[in-house]
């Protein structure tokens, strides 16, 4: 019989639906010399991470259950890693698991008929509906493939709605998101022309982004927190944007920051990756993505869009909405090819965001915040340069006391993986430019041995 734990609510339910006053009441029957008067001689309780923890080093042979020697040990051979750059290393609740693993959800037929696929309708509104709370948009469609695939999208969505034909993207978009665009609009007759950024803060150069902009610019598509971990500021450049007619399209690909980082409400269009929300790094995939945007865009977004209803007999019910079937099988009619969605992923998603919640959510945005500000300055103490001072959530560019890939070599001796080397998309930063991630997973043990390398 499985263990269900009862709130004191459901206690004092179920004592008055069968008339007992108390619990000591509902137990008074055993003798007293029976009962238990104090409380369990038990170990403080875990969390969830910490508990695996335990297992993990249990795996690794450990005689002892001891705290430090826990602590210090390589319990199941994992190495610390400090890479990010659009895959992000957070705890996933194993709920997210048992859950998606359900048939209900895992071998679910498809949401066109409505009546066999409540369940899985039900979640994707939900997932729209958060997606809509955190990113201050009006509407949210069920998923994108990816990040990527997501930031295309929205440029091709932009031209649709704006009738115009370019596009201005900044140089710290993510370099694969970048390329991903180019594969999309190449053959369309879309340009996209590039924007460099300010040495300085490491954001968006905002006076070329102006010279940029034209009469035939749709949109200016920017990312933040950007490729160098820099939080763009994005009210400066929508003001620039909107004065020349273009839209502005706000892409993310650490959604966790979403928990302290200001939304992107001057956007017009929000291109999000959800994989930081309970989706792992997985080799690259599958991932979810999704588009955001105000409500008077929504006849040009594209995927799937799950809508609210009623039934005949007046009850609540979910149905695929403002979408033909020429969206999925006539392509030269569609606005996307892209005529399905990441349904099950986006349910990871969900269940991670109703598992942490709003404060949840926000407490673990502050927990990457402060673990990149102590790798920072534990690296600067070692001998690592900041490369920019623009604001940073989980992640930042820094020099490093020697090449890359000789830090990263010895790094990998040390059981840590580094982080990436930047001067294959940046080579005017120099050889020695890498981007370093840390977030709530990063422990100020694998901080601190980091930076020890580095100085040795």
């Amino acid at each position: 019989m499985r263990y269900l734990p009862k709130s004191p609510a459901d206690r004092e339910e179920m004592l008055a639906e069968i008339g007992v006053a108390s619990i000591d009441a509902l137990f008074e029957t055993i003798p007293a010399e029976y009962r238990l008067s104090e409380d369990l001689k038990i170990p403080r309780q875990h969390s969830e991470s910490e508990i695996l923890d335990r297992f993990r080093a249990f795996a690794g042979n450990l005689a002892s259950g001891d705290a430090a020697e826990l602590a210090a040990a390589p319990a199941a051979k994992l190495f610390a890693s400090f890479l990010g750059a659009g895959a992000y290393r957070h705890y996933r609740p194993v709920i997210i698991d048992s859950l998606v693993q359900r048939g209900e959800f895992l071998t679910s037929y498809t949401p066109y008929q409505p009546e066999i696929a409540q369940g899985t309708l039900q979640a994707m509104f939900e997932f729209q509906t958060m997606i809509c709370e955190l990113t201050g948009m009006e509407i949210a469609n069920a998923s994108m493939y990816d990040g990527s695939t997501g930031a295309a999208e929205a440029v091709m969505m932009a031209v649709r709605v704006t009738g115009r034909s370019g596009a201005v993207v900044a140089k710290t978009v993510h370099p694969e998101y970048r390329e991903v665009l180019h594969t999309a609009t190449q053959h369309q007759g879309i340009p996209a022309t590039e924007v460099g950024y300010d040495k300085a803060t490491g954001r968006v150069d905002l006076a070329a982004l102006d010279a940029a902009i034209g009469e035939d610019t749709a949109c200016v598509l920017i990312q933040s927190p950007n490729f160098f971990g820099t939080i763009e500021d994005v009210a400066a450049v929508a003001a620039i944007a909107h004065a020349k007619g273009a839209l502005l399209i706000v892409s993310i690909a650490e959604a966790v920051s979403l928990g302290i980082v200001k939304a992107p409400v001057e956007a017009d269009i929000v291109s999000l990756e959800a994989q930081s929300f309970g989706v792992a790094v997985g080799f690259g995939g599958p991932y979810c993505g999704v588009i955001a945007c105000k409500e008077k865009f929504l006849r040009q977004m594209p995927g799937r869009l799950v809508g609210e209803t009623k039934d005949k007999n007046g009850k609540r019910g979910f149905v695929l909405t403002l979408s033909t079937r020429e969206q999925h099988i006539r392509r030269e009619k569609a606005t996307s090819n892209i005529c399905t969605n990441q349904a099950l992923v986006a349910l990871m998603t969900t269940i991670f965001l109703v598992v942490y919640g709003k404060q949840g959510l926000r407490e673990l945005a502050e927990q990457n915040l402060a673990k990149a500000a102590y790798l920072g300055s534990v690296m600067a103490a070692a001998g690592a340069r900041r490369l920019f001072s623009g604001p940073c959530f989980n992640e930042f560019a820094v020099a490093l006391p020697r090449t890359v890939a000789d830090v990263n070599a010895d790094l990998l001796g040390r059981q840590m993986v580094g982080g990436l080397d930047l001067a294959k998309w940046y080579p005017e930063l120099g050889e020695s430019a890498a981007l370093w991630c840390s977030t709530e997973l990063t422990t100020k043990a694998q901080m601190d041995a980091a930076a020890s390398a580095l100085k040795a």
